[in-house]
């Protein structure tokens, strides 16, 4: 009996540790920041870009300000590289707005059911 759950342990053993060897993932390292200023702005006061394909082999590039709240957001069209302005908007007050295309139940009709509690 004892020979049979000591082989049992040595086969657990082996069979975890040629898991583990199989599925061991390569380290990851942090890279530095390809623009060396970037490091004296804090990360509020730098320009957010976020750049998504399109149809069309175009791409939509947006660009925000998180420090003055502004967006932009361009068509760049891959085949001649040209970049057009489509359209800009401080988003200030829109982040003010409790709600807004939004379904049932609303922010307002939650925080009621919240407050008779």
């Amino acid at each position: 009996m004892r020979v049979a759950v000591l082989g049992f342990v040595v086969l657990a053993v082996l069979v975890i540790a040629i898991a583990g060897a199989c599925f061991q993932r390569a380290p990851v390292y942090a890279q530095p920041p390809a623009n060396p200023r970037a490091e004296r702005f804090p990360p509020s006061e730098q320009l957010i870009a976020v750049a998504v394909d399109a149809a069309e082999g175009r791409q939509h590039v947006v660009l925000v300000d998180p420090k003055s709240r502004v967006m932009s957001v361009y068509h760049v069209d891959a085949t001649t590289g040209a970049i057009t302005l489509k359209s800009v908007r401080n988003v200030h007050w829109d982040l003010l707005m409790e709600e807004f295309n939004g379904g049932h139940p609303s922010p307002r009709e939650i925080r009621s059911l919240l407050e008779q509690r």
